[in-house]
């Protein structure tokens, strides 16, 4: 005869958290899904655009490289810590092309203002996908391949600022270090402002788009609340360099 036993505590499975539906169109969850912005089809452009991400980067929920990939036609993506030969078959014939990053008080090789590029055909756009301590050390790591064929471009951006975005604060997702860096999908919409015939127009559908994702998301973002020992680190500093100017005083 068997009985039938009631299961310890440690046998008793707790119930496994149910995953997020994803969208399978726009590969986001589908509380946030996207596909009712997405141009259709996607944007046409004459450049072609190759997005490189760091590998934290294709990792990060936010990251606007996958919709980029959706909203333009000839946008393509790699993962990487560096431009090499073999990497991209885009780049192996060694095209007319221009990668976006600013010059540095280190940079070895000055940015041209995106502005003065006249475009010619076959031309390809490079962004670099990271944060901006890995975006440097991916161009430093990249600039003697892309030396061979590539103009290095810049936006406008001023280190000496604290961070935002050229756009409305609504479209800010994580904050940037300086002014005048943005989001990639943000400094590819401005590129192609200046490198296409319907600029205007590309750069309006890609900031829409950004916008949209951004509204959707302001919903499930917490907010950055102060670590409590840099709090009372900054705070202490603040008073010891008061305590000085009252003494010299």
């Amino acid at each position: 005869m068997f009985h039938c036993m009631e299961p310890e505590a440690e046998d008793v499975l707790s119930p496994e958290p149910q995953r997020r539906s994803i969208c399978s169109n726009c590969d986001r969850p589908t509380r946030v899904c996207l596909c009712h912005a997405l141009p259709f089809p996607p944007i046409q452009t004459a450049t072609r655009i190759l997005i490189v991400q760091h590998p934290h980067e294709a990792r990060h929920k936010l990251s606007t490289t996958p919709i980029l990939n959706k909203s333009l036609l000839r946008a393509s993506s790699v993962t990487s810590r560096r431009l090499r030969r073999g990497l991209s078959p885009i780049l192996d014939r060694s095209p007319p092309a221009l990668y976006l990053f600013p010059s540095s008080a280190s940079s070895t090789t000055p940015a041209l203002h995106i502005s003065a590029v006249h475009p010619s055909a076959d031309l390809v756009l490079i962004a670099f996908d990271a944060t901006w301590q890995h975006a440097r050390e991916m161009v430093r790591a990249s600039e003697d391949f892309l030396s061979e064929f590539a103009t290095r471009v810049c936006l406008d951006v001023d280190e000496s600022v604290g961070g935002g975005s050229i756009y409305d604060s609504e479209l800010i997702l994580r904050k940037e270090p300086f002014a005048g860096c943005v989001s990639t999908m943000e400094a590819v919409a401005r590129a192609l402002r200046v490198l296409e015939p319907n600029g205007p127009e590309i750069e309006e559908k890609l900031v829409g788009v950004l916008r949209e994702m951004v509204r959707l998301q302001a919903g499930f973002l917490k907010p950055v609340k102060p670590r409590p020992k840099l709090l009372k680190k900054k705070t202490e500093g603040k008073e010891k360099k008061e305590g000085s100017v009252q003494v010299i005083s």
